[in-house]
Order: structure tokens, then sequence, then C-alpha cells
């Protein structure tokens, strides 16, 4: 992995993009355009949804920004940032290079998956004079909709760029530099190096809360004498199913590793129990608490 200048919390900055449109109106597309307006207001942040109701809702909250229209939101862009699950990233890029986006423009994404949106839009975005380098800011939340966007989520958080389709480096510094404009701290790693990283640290944390969810909770009534505890490790199990549906399945190659690995040290760890291995369960916990630690000391 190769460490961008954001690599650690660098001051704000003006970014380069004057003209910057958000495709998605969910939380993390909500939350760039929020941020934009409040981290840059002289850059001209504009909000598209598909559903002419739900923008109208969304301009009912005072943002008034925003869209049905995709002509509209893309013609004039220098940076497009597609917001959308990863399953309607082909569709989305594709629509948006026929509605008039112009030549020079840059085009990222937000997606947790990143071989498959470089393989099925790099080559026709490059035909097209446009550039296409991948983002995956690690911030988001497990509600959802513009209700839940935060200007401030992206400060401090990680967001990693892959350049799959090799874009030249002052596009990424540029792309880097937006980033950075808005709090987070950046990093470049190969599209591969990217989804396998995220498969044990983002995808298979989601799994484990949802297996947590479903055992902690085999009665729901249960639920009433739970605690803190029980809230934290199943928080993120509250997220849509229907993206991590999407997202799973997308990643699914990189994820059934740490997913076996797991599952056996649960094996191994049932184990231990049923024989009273004390020394055994005690190594389980000493180590996953040592490593736990080390996230500690990241800044």
């Amino acid at each position: 992995m190769s460490e961008g200048p954001g690599l650690g919390l660098l001051p704000a900055r003006v970014t380069d993009f004057r003209r910057i449109a958000v495709l998605g109106p969910g939380v993390l597309g909500g939350s760039v355009a929020l941020a934009v307006g409040k981290r840059h207001p002289d850059c001209s942040v504009i909000l598209w949804g598909r559903n002419p109701e739900r923008v109208a809702e969304i301009r009912a909250t005072g943002f008034e920004c925003v869209t049905d229209d995709l002509s509209l939101a893309v013609h004039d862009a220098e940076l497009v940032i597609l917001a959308v699950p990863v399953g309607a990233l082909k569709r989305l890029g594709r629509r948006v290079l026929e509605a008039g986006l112009a030549g020079g423009a840059c085009i990222t994404d937000v997606g947790s998956v990143k071989v498959h949106p470089h393989e099925s839009l790099g080559k026709d975005m490059k035909d097209r004079s446009v550039s296409f380098i991948g983002s995956h800011p690690m911030a988001g939340s497990e509600r959802t909709g513009f209700e839940a966007a935060d200007a401030d989520l992206f400060v401090g958080a990680p967001c990693i760029l892959t350049n799959e389709n090799e874009q030249p480096e002052d596009e990424v510094q540029r792309l880097m530099g937006f980033w950075t404009g808005l709090g987070a701290r950046s990093a470049v790693m190969s599209a591969s190096e990217h989804d396998r990283l995220v498969a044990r640290i983002s995808h298979l944390p989601h799994i484990l809360s949802s297996v947590c969810a479903l055992v902690a909770l085999e009665n729901p009534k249960d639920g009433r004498f739970a605690g803190q505890g029980l809230r934290d490790t199943s928080r993120i199990a509250a997220g849509d199913p229907a993206m991590w549906l999407e997202i799973l399945v997308e990643n699914r190659h990189q994820i059934t590793k740490p997913l076996r690995e797991g599952a056996s040290i649960l094996n191994r760890l049932a184990d231990f129990l049923a024989t009273g291995d004390e020394e055994a369960i005690l190594r389980v916990l000493e180590e996953g608490q040592a490593r736990r630690q080390t996230l500690d000391g990241i800044e």
C-alpha cells in the first residue's frame, strides 16, 4: 500500500474542484453534499436523486441544491461522485456519460468494493476522456437516508483511493485533496488489496454483528435485559440488509477466507469450553484483547 499525503489528518484545504455533483441522496451522498457546503462554501454542489418525491422531501429540509434531472446535475460538473449501492454503479456510470458529462471531468464512487467498478466502468470512462478513480471513505452509519447525513462524517475518517485504470498522478492527488478538505485521512492502494482489506476490517465485522444479533436474540424478549455490550456488538447489524447483500456477494471471494477463520476460532473455543481448558480459553481472550488494543494507538 502506498500512503498518500493525507494519511494522518492534514489541515483542511480549498478543493481544486469548483463544480461537484453528488449522485445519490443517502447517508454518504448527503454527507458529502453537506460537507462540501460547510467546508467549501465557494464551491457549487448539487445533489441528485432519481425519485422526485424523495427530492422534494430533501428540499423541504432546507437543502435547496437537489434535483431529479441527471443532465442538469452533471452537465458542467468537474467532479461526479457516485454515491449509490454497488449494484447500481455500472448502470448509473453509463447514464452519466450519456447525460452530457464534459470531457476532462473526474468520476469517483464511495462504494465498499473496488475491483468490479474498475473493471466495469474504467474502460468506458477512459474512452470518453473522463477519469475514474475509486474512493472509499470508511465512514457511515447503520442509519440510512438523507436524514442521517452529517457534514462532519468524514472528519478523521480513513479514505482509500484506488487507481486501477492508471489515471495521471496529479488527478489522484487532486481527488485526494478533495477528501482531505472534508477532513479525511487518505491512502492509495490497488483495488484487489482494498477488497482484501475491507473483507476483514469491514465486511466480516458486519457478518459477525448479524450473527451476534441472531444468536443472542433468539428470543427477542430477552433483549429487555440486554446491557450496552450487546447493543454495541450488534449495532451495525441494523444496517440495510439489501445493501449489505450486494456488498457481500460482490466481495464474496475475499470474504470467504476470513469468515472461515472466524468460524474455526469459534469452533475451537467451543471445544475448549466443553473440555474446560481454561488456559486455551484465556489465550484466545488475551490475544483478542491485545489486538483490539492496537486500535487505540492508531491516529
